[in-house]
């Protein structure tokens, strides 16, 4: 947990790699780079899979590169996707990334909802739910140095080596859509990591279910609050409402999209999911969630269709110079 009145503030990529390009991720680390000297808390990676352009299918391994050009910076992902994963293999490689970056790690798991990536990874979605939790589960005991054994006991033991350099381990943060997602992280007694799309009001709602759903004896601990929101800024009006727009044409693009999930998340305002504008307005928009849910991270997605990579950058500068005063 950040102290009294400190924001954390993360960010995701925002200068996409084609991934036509003889080097998909060639710019990557300069602005992993370019994060750490501006002073921000955490650097994020989705989890994506066969996307036409802009897919993270390996999200641990840009980190760990990200770990060996930074000293500070923590490094996290927002939706490592547990249920199509053995728990052995996140659990050592996972720790071994923490290790590597000098105990930095934050792990964002998730479950996933595309039929598609279900389909190809041969699992059944029907069992995603039942998968995610004995993953997670297996993953814990193993790196509290507990032995793993097969249900049936057929194999000797195994121990985890390297285990986390963090204790008892990395924070985990559970990316969670709807009341069963939510009602399973609060019951794990997990934080959960707010989704990009969901409005500030069904925000609140969601808190609420969690919240509900921690056992009674865990309840007066403060979990982190993390909220994954799209940010722009920028002085220029113009630019505003360039980026404005071309986000408005990106939802209902979205709101056509055969995901529940997504057609949902696409039935909103612009003013529901995204921060754009001056300084002034973003702060105000930030202090909305800190005063509504408690917010305490903001993983602020800034890449944004409509702007030039000269305007992303700079909005990711103004959005550092307003660390001091989110944190006053």
């Amino acid at each position: 947990m950040p102290a009294d009145n400190t924001l954390c503030l993360g960010l995701t990529p925002w200068i996409a790699d084609d991934a036509d390009a003889d080097a998909p991720f060639s710019q990557f680390v300069s602005q992993v780079e370019l994060a750490e000297q501006l002073g921000f808390h955490s650097f994020w990676l989705p989890e994506s899979h066969f996307a036409p352009r802009g897919a993270y299918p390996a999200p641990l391994l840009l980190l760990a590169a990200a770990s060996v050009r930074t000293q500070r910076l923590r490094l996290g992902t927002t939706s490592y996707l547990l249920p199509v994963r053995h728990p052995l293999h996140v659990a050592e490689e996972v720790g071994v990334l923490d290790q590597l970056s000098g105990g930095r790690v934050i792990l964002g798991v998730g479950r996933g909802f595309r039929r598609a990536l279900f389909e190809a990874f041969n699992i059944p979605p029907a069992e995603k739910r039942d998968r995610f939790e004995a993953a997670l589960e297996t993953i814990l005991r193993a790196w509290r140095g507990e032995p793993i054994v097969d249900a049936e006991g057929e194999r000797a033991p195994v121990h985890l080596t390297p285990t986390p350099r963090q204790r008892p381990h990395p924070p985990i943060w559970v990316a969670a859509f709807g009341p069963k997602a939510l009602a399973q992280a609060g019951r794990l007694n997990l934080p959960y990591l707010a989704s990009p799309l969901e409005p500030l009001g069904r925000l609140i709602e969601n808190h609420a279910l969690h919240r509900n759903a921690i056992p009674a004896e865990a309840r007066e601990q403060q979990l982190p609050v993390p909220v994954i929101r799209t940010v722009f800024v920028t002085r220029e009006r113009a630019c505003a409402l360039r980026v404005e727009a071309a986000l408005a044409q990106q939802a209902r693009e979205l709101s056509e999209q055969t995901s529940g999930v997504l057609q949902r998340a696409a039935g909103t305002t612009l003013e529901d999911w995204a921060l754009v504008g001056e300084p002034e307005q973003v702060v105000s928009g930030i202090e909305r969630y800190r005063e509504a849910i408690g917010l305490t991270h903001l993983i602020a997605r800034v890449q944004v269709p409509g702007a030039s990579p000269a305007e992303l950058t700079r909005s990711v500068q103004l959005l550092a110079e307003l660390g001091e005063k989110l944190s006053a």
